[in-house]
């Protein structure tokens, strides 16, 4: 584990009824980093309160647990609020659920220290165990998030591996009622495009983990498309009145031209 934990950056968990893969997952992120930080969003499972007896024998892990589930954006916005309170600058979100490399963080967080302005987006490698109507259907969505951004380079827009810049996306969230749950990956990149934050891609894998190996996934294919549906959407209305601003900003920021 490290021993001398990061006084800007933390690792930021979302979790809900992730069973015992909660467990080696984050054993796998404070291996590599400290603090640990999990929202334990109203999980029926027991696992919130194991979780924090093992808080209790590791300064490098804090463990939030809310009383009912509200998504995953609201349990990131929650720990956001938490560790802005305590000084930190930016957050690595991952998921719970061990589809995330957690050996990546010490690189994701070293860019994020470098560029501390910019979000660092982990883009995804997938394997045979990515289900193919999934990886097809988030092509449809990065399209989407392409054109919302007017082609401001965000490499994925679903992927939850990622370092934040946290007062800006604290901002965003405040403004508006959405982002609270399985929105908010992707609404979160195109707001924080629409801020001038510049995104950073870095290759990333992803593995789906089967039922026999502790995967677990609350995806609901009917109930989570429409709220993408719904939330392109109102993006797209919202992209028809900052078109103006989005293209004089590239405009301004175009290389001039060399005959």
């Amino acid at each position: 584990m490290q021993h001398e934990p990061s006084r800007t950056h933390i690792v930021l968990i979302p979790s809900y009824n992730t069973g015992e893969r909660l467990f080696s997952t984050v054993a796998a992120a404070r291996a590599q980093w400290a603090p640990v930080w999990v929202v334990v969003d109203g999980s029926t499972d027991g696992t919130g309160e194991r979780l924090r007896v093992m808080a209790e024998n590791d300064p490098g892990l804090r463990v939030f647990l809310l009383p009912e589930n509200r998504g995953k954006g609201a349990a990131v916005l929650r720990g956001l609020h938490e560790a802005r309170a305590s000084g930190f600058t930016h957050a690595l979100t991952m998921d719970s659920d061990g589809q995330h490399p957690a050996d990546l963080i010490p690189s994701f967080m070293a860019r994020s220290q470098a560029r501390p302005e910019a979000m660092v987006l982990g883009k995804p490698v997938f394997d045979a165990s990515a289900p193919l109507l999934r990886v097809r259907g988030r092509r449809i969505s990065n399209g989407w998030t392409e054109l919302e951004t007017l082609f401001a380079g965000i490499g994925d827009s679903l992927y939850g591996f990622r370092v934040y810049p946290i007062a800006p996306l604290i901002k965003v969230m405040q403004r508006q009622p959405w982002m609270r749950r399985f929105d908010f990956d992707t609404e979160a990149v195109v707001r924080l495009a629409w801020k001038g934050i510049k995104p950073i891609n870095i290759d990333a894998p992803v593995k789906y983990l089967s039922a026999e190996e502790g995967g677990v996934s609350h995806f609901n294919y009917v109930r989570d498309n429409a709220l993408l549906t719904w939330m392109h959407t109102r993006l797209m209305v919202e992209f028809g009145l900052r078109l103006p601003l989005l293209v004089s900003r590239r405009i301004r920021k175009a290389p001039p031209f060399q005959p």
